[in-house]
């Protein structure tokens, strides 16, 4: 497309943190060290994770970029960033992986230009939903672009906060993160987020890429390579409540005592966390530790303070007098619980592995 465009190898890439732990090079694929996750609330943007199916795009010409929306509506339009940057701007922390400060245009804003008012389900067309779709190119797609949907009533309620975001943590967005506009879907897996934006089509149906029929979905155990039909299953779209403890890794911990343990918890769908649970004998027995987001400000689910799109932080201090595996489990506002196994949830795809997050802590014995 013009100003923006999908390089056809690896020579054009941006420079990313040395900290980063890389699972993939080619496309690009990291995340940020598990301490760095609880070190502030917002991630850092050089720490923030980085997920790519091929080439990250460059931008030639910012004068020249611009997304078309199109399909069924009455008035296909075409936005360049000076008209989305006329448009009000609003800053959204959400979480995708890791937390970050979204600013941009609420999408129900753009969409009422061509004609779709807000808390709109269907287009006279018939249009019920709104595909995104990249300038970045994948092998999944046989070369074409990566692609994603969502509900067209999700589109048209600005209280969803679905945002054309530009950019992040205060600044413009970088290369690997969308420059220079993303789609950013609160309470949504990252898959429906899609960087380097090109075009948005209103159609009757979900999209039908890749990422949205036959990747993100969870089948029942039954399920197996042979047996699939992906048709079966609806897209994977609010993530389930989930917990991490980033404080500690498999550690030697010099003699008895306390240790503290720090991670985060989130659910999807802005669902708040009603409490973080945090077990040293392997979930015999529970200690509640405590929440916050912004510093000095007490977290409550649901609190007009709270950031309902992000995650909450989570600390207990715990007794640790022998080799152990400490354990944690969030629980959110709607009693959704983490699985205790992952044998309980486990599908073919591995995704949505939200069990309990467990680490082994060992205890040395001092000589003396």
């Amino acid at each position: 497309m013009p100003g923006l465009r999908a390089p056809s190898d690896y020579s054009e890439e941006p420079s990313r943190h040395p900290a980063l732990k890389i699972n993939a090079k080619a496309p690009f694929n990291a995340e940020p060290p598990r301490q760095a996750l609880v070190s502030s609330y917002v991630t850092p943007t050089e720490f923030f994770y980085k997920r790519s199916h091929g080439p990250i795009p460059v931008v030639d010409d910012i004068e020249r970029y611009s997304v078309s929306i199109k399909g069924l509506i009455e008035k296909p339009k075409e936005f360049f960033m000076k008209d989305i940057l006329s448009l009000p701007k609003y800053n959204v922390t959400a979480t995708l992986q890791c937390a970050a400060i979204w600013g941009g245009a609420k999408l129900a804003d753009v969409l009422e230009l061509v004609g779709i008012p807000k808390y709109t389900n269907t287009t006279p067309a018939g249009g019920k939903f709104v595909e995104f779709v990249s300038v970045d190119r994948c092998k999944e797609e046989n070369g074409g672009p990566y692609k994603a949907s969502i509900p067209l009533s999700q589109a048209t309620n600005p209280e969803a906060d679905v945002l054309l975001a530009y950019e992040m943590n205060g600044e413009t967005l970088n290369r690997d993160h969308g420059y220079p506009l993303r789609v950013v879907v609160p309470g949504v897996i990252g898959a429906r987020s899609v960087k380097w934006l090109d075009s948005i089509n209103i159609d009757s149906q979900d999209c039908k890429g890749f990422f949205v029929q036959k990747d993100y979905k969870m089948f029942p155990p039954t399920v197996n390579w042979d047996n699939i039909d992906w048709s079966t299953r609806r897209p994977q779209m609010d993530f389930p409540v989930q917990s991490a403890i980033c404080s500690l890794e498999d550690v030697n911990v010099g003699r008895h005592g306390k240790i503290t343990v720090k991670g985060y918890a989130v659910s999807g769908g802005g669902r708040g966390i009603e409490r973080v649970d945090i077990s040293t004998d392997g979930g015999k027995t529970w200690k509640e530790a405590s929440r916050y987001q912004k510093p000095g400000i007490q977290y409550v689910a649901d609190d007009e303070k709270s950031d309902k799109w992000a995650w909450v932080l989570f600390e207990a201090d715990v007794d640790v007098q022998s080799n152990t595996e400490i354990v944690a489990k969030a629980v959110d506002i709607a009693a959704n619980v983490q699985p205790e196994k992952v044998e309980d949830i486990w599908n073919l795809r591995g995704i949505l592995n939200t069990s309990w997050h467990r680490v082994h802590v060992q205890v040395r014995h001092s000589s003396m």
